[in-house]
């Protein structure tokens, strides 16, 4: 057994990663799920069930959170839980692009303590543990030193960008996208770019795993209003997320 949660972590998102790739290429029965929260695949499927072998085979006791897992009313009340997303950006699996990744987190009492998120076909593993620093393929990590938005490089929607979001008017700055939430905010923990920001509501597993990495690394993490981040909530939805220079 792994010595450690991000050890155990580690060894999930490599057999994910596994089940995953040898779908590409192979019908994904894709369906879209209802509410209007985005499209679900066979492959997020086997990857669902993977992970949660590995994972609760391993830490019996912990709770669990996954996009694709019926919610469970009882993981309130665990101490530990894992909160992950078997693959972040499935559109972009879906169309044969590079740009997802398993976002894998464990929670105790409401904190992100071991994050993994990793892109198998760029072969970039970011990791962190809480208290312990952030990591890309085992090398340190640090965001930019970038002071203010201005001419800033930031990762969000064009919807994002509507005057309505920002009072004091909107600020210059240089907007890129990516599909995954989890991988936008590793990019800013690397240093990458300069912030992430998205004013929608945000389901937890979206950002779990990314919120760690980036905050090990140095950048600031809060919601969309500026107030800290708790996860393992009732709704497990949070009202936005921002990651990076303000």
């Amino acid at each position: 057994m792994p010595a450690t949660d991000l050890d155990l972590l580690i060894e999930a998102a490599r057999a994910a990663a596994e089940t995953a790739t040898r779908h590409i290429g192979a019908p994904l029965d894709v369906r879209e799920k209802p509410g209007g929260q985005g499209p679900v695949t066979s492959a997020d499927l086997a990857v669902n069930e993977v992970l949660a072998d590995v994972l609760l085979s391993a830490r019996p006791a912990y709770g669990w959170l996954s996009e694709e897992s019926e919610r469970d009313p009882t993981r309130t009340l665990t101490p530990s839980v894992f909160i992950v997303d078997p693959i972040d950006g499935t559109r972009s699996f879906i169309d044969g692009g590079d740009i997802w990744a398993h976002s894998l987190a464990v929670c105790e009492d409401g904190e992100i303590t071991a994050a993994v998120v990793y892109l198998p076909l760029t072969d970039k593993l970011y990791t962190a543990a809480k208290g312990h620093g952030a990591y890309l393929n085992g090398v340190p990590i640090a965001p930019s030193r970038r002071e203010g938005l201005d001419g800033a490089r930031v990762l969000a929607t064009k919807p994002n960008m509507a005057p309505k979001f920002w009072p004091k008017g909107v600020p210059n700055v240089q907007r890129s996208h990516r599909p995954s939430l989890a991988y936008r905010m590793c990019l800013v923990a690397d240093g990458s770019f300069d912030a992430m920001f998205t004013f929608r509501d945000t389901w937890e597993w979206d950002i779990a795993a990314g919120a760690l990495v980036a905050t090990e690394a140095g950048a600031p993490v809060t919601d969309a209003s500026g107030a800290p981040l708790r996860f393992n909530t009732e709704s497990a939805r949070l009202p936005g997320v921002w990651a990076g220079v303000q």
